[in-house]
């Protein structure tokens, strides 16, 4: 009864003399009325299954409501920091009074942080690099860094494989994290060490581990970054795709190469990419509103 409570005319009509042009009608006031599309698709998903019931008690001929779709639901933008933001993040050095703190980790999370934003890694991509090329066993052709070419080799979705330009950051970080990364190693017991090649044969190889020795996974990385965003005084919990987001937008803001971007990211279709414009557009609106002297009020 939804659909016709929220309307006076429709409240008035008689159920079985329903027809499709009512239907739309009271779709549109809905819509008019703010109520977002996922609402009304309920709301007819609701009263096209009232009315297949009456049609099966021969109380209609047909359904009004079988060929009436709600409106599209605007797709949410990509959450991205600002530039200045993304660089607080990047730039940001632990604390070491700070309960917790570890310069082991400190250097890991580092590391990951530069990486997501520099390279724009999904976080599925970031912790399945490995150290180095594997050419044999089930590693073979899996994601890893290469520091002598500068750039990083990932398997994306579909098992699309691609290779990213590392930044001069992003290398010293990783650089940074190589030397102490030992250290983790190190200190595992060879039961320990044992168990964790059971659950992963090639945690040897793994870029980034956790303090017990095994490959990082993304739940760990999210809560990480989660963590060490609030350290960094940013307003806002970052998750790792945010960085994706940051970096597609801050490169397409200032190459304005779409097609680059595309690439860089990984997308099979350029529509994918093209929510970045709509980012990019926002950036430069803003810029307008506080820049031009007719925009002001």
């Amino acid at each position: 009864m939804r659909l016709l409570q929220t309307n006076a005319c429709a409240a008035q009509q008689d159920i079985t003399q329903v027809h499709q042009a009512h239907v739309r009608r009271w779709v549109a006031q809905l819509h008019s009325k703010g109520q977002s599309g996922r609402s009304i698709a309920l709301t007819l998903s609701s009263w096209r299954g009232f009315y297949t019931w009456l049609g099966r008690e021969e109380k209609i001929a047909a359904n009004p409501v079988q060929d009436v779709r709600a409106p599209k639901q605007a797709k949410p933008l990509p959450k991205a920091l600002a530039v200045d933001q993304a660089v607080q993040l990047a730039s940001f050095k632990g604390l070491p009074e700070a309960a917790g703190f570890d310069p082991v980790l400190e250097a890991r999370d580092a590391a990951i942080t530069e990486l997501l934003y520099g390279s724009g890694l999904r976080v599925s991509e970031l912790v399945n690099l490995d150290l180095r090329a594997s050419s044999a066993g089930e590693r073979a052709g899996k994601g890893f860094i290469d520091l002598t070419a500068c750039d990083v080799h990932v398997i994306g979705k579909g098992s699309k494989r691609r290779s990213v330009p590392l930044g001069s950051k992003s290398i010293e970080a990783l650089q940074a994290w190589l030397v102490v990364r030992e250290q983790i190693q190190a200190a595992i017991t060879p039961a320990r060490l044992l168990d964790a090649q059971e659950k992963d044969p090639s945690v040897e190889l793994a870029l980034f581990l956790s303090p017990r020795g095994l490959r990082m996974n993304s739940n760990q990385v999210w809560q990480r970054l989660k963590m060490r965003s609030q350290q960094a005084g940013l307003p806002m919990a970052v998750h790792p795709h945010m960085l994706r987001h940051s970096f597609a937008s801050h490169v397409l803001q200032s190459s304005q190469d779409l097609r680059a971007v595309q690439e860089l990211l990984g997308h099979a279709n350029i529509s994918t990419t093209q929510v970045y414009t709509r980012l990019d557009f926002q950036h430069l609106a803003k810029a307008y509103d506080a820049a031009h002297p007719r925009a002001k009020r």
